[in-house]
């Protein structure tokens, strides 16, 4: 597989920098986040609910992907980043970055895809004929990894295809100028895609293979141990927006307003996207399934699928020790 860069080269220059991190007691945070990508914080990151809650000034700061995040984390010049994927969480740490997963944001199977240009009529059913192909992939993604699983499956040999790394948005121009034969993505880049080909397999057929797709909010390790209630009064107002949200009724409705001005898009748009996602609640996130050792044991399988396919040099024994439920215990009990 021709990569334009390897996907460690920023990440792992990113940590090798890690700061000092944020001081103890801090008056001024910075948290990352993704446009087009409509979850419910939004609606209390509209409304001031945040700093009303935790007494701090928050700067909100968006990102095209979640290796940009990572980076950002490294300098220090993010503290908590929202949605964060997994597979770009696991490049960030098995190249050493000290990085923490602290909730659960979403799980969206059928809102992280990659789709094939029309004009070459592929499906699942003649996914071969996809060898020697051009395709973009935003690389360390949890779009990548999915990309990865669905060329193993079909059969189709990574050397065979020439891979350009693209930010979801990049990946949907090309691929509506016919630049590449395949693009990969999330939110409404998907979406965009989606005009201009079609996907392989569905959300249900990629979880029937095992590749479960979901979003985590991480932070550096020493920002959680230095801001410990901090982080718990924001993963309790995350987690009180979730349940307003899944509660679904005239509540739920009066936020789709609200989080589409926020995500940059219509209400349409919105809805429909977040009808597609899963927001666990803070007793799930805590089970078997979630962060009482699925997640773990997932970042162990994203990683070994990354060394095997020559993406990252080598991954760690275990994950364990990049999740931490304490702050997520204490907002429960807020």
């Amino acid at each position: 597989m021709k990569f334009t860069k390897k996907i460690l080269s920023t990440t792992a220059a990113a940590a090798l920098m890690m700061s000092a991190g944020a001081a103890s007691a801090m008056d001024e945070i910075t948290v990352a986040y993704f446009l087009e990508w409509p979850m419910p914080f939004e609606y209390a990151k509209q409304m001031g609910t945040y700093e009303e809650e935790m007494g701090v000034k928050i700067n909100w700061v968006s990102f095209d992907t979640g290796t940009a995040m990572s980076a950002a984390m490294a300098s220090g010049d993010v503290h908590i980043s929202v949605s964060q994927g997994v597979p770009p969480f696991v490049v960030a740490a098995s190249a050493g970055q000290d990085l923490q997963i602290i909730d659960v944001a979403v799980s969206y199977s059928d809102n992280d895809n990659c789709v094939v240009s029309s004009a070459l009529e592929i499906d699942k059913d003649s996914a071969g004929e996809l060898a020697g192909k051009k395709v973009a992939v935003p690389l360390g993604t949890a779009a990548h990894y999915g990309f990865l699983k669905q060329m193993d499956h079909f059969g189709v040999a990574l050397d065979s295809l020439e891979v350009v790394d693209m930010a979801p948005a990049e990946g949907a121009a090309a691929l509506a100028q016919g630049s590449v034969d395949m693009a990969c993505g999330w939110g409404g880049a998907l979406r965009r895609m989606k005009e201009h080909g079609n996907v392989l397999l569905t959300g249900a057929e990629k979880e029937e293979l095992g590749i479960l797709v979901f979003d985590v909010t991480s932070a550096p390790a020493n920002v959680v141990a230095e801001n410990a209630d901090l982080v718990a009064k924001f993963l309790k107002v995350t987690a009180d927006a979730n349940a307003m949200w899944n509660a679904g009724g005239d509540q739920a409705a009066a936020m789709i307003p609200v989080i589409a001005k926020d995500a940059g898009m219509d209400e349409a748009s919105t809805a429909e996207t977040m009808a597609t996602f899963v927001f666990p609640s803070v007793d799930e996130q805590m089970g078997a399934k979630w962060l009482g050792g699925g997640a773990q044991n997932f970042m162990k399988g994203v990683a070994d699928v990354f060394v095997n396919a020559g993406s990252i040099d080598s991954a760690l024994d275990s994950y364990a020790g990049n999740v931490n439920t304490g702050p997520l215990s204490a907002a429960k009990g807020m």
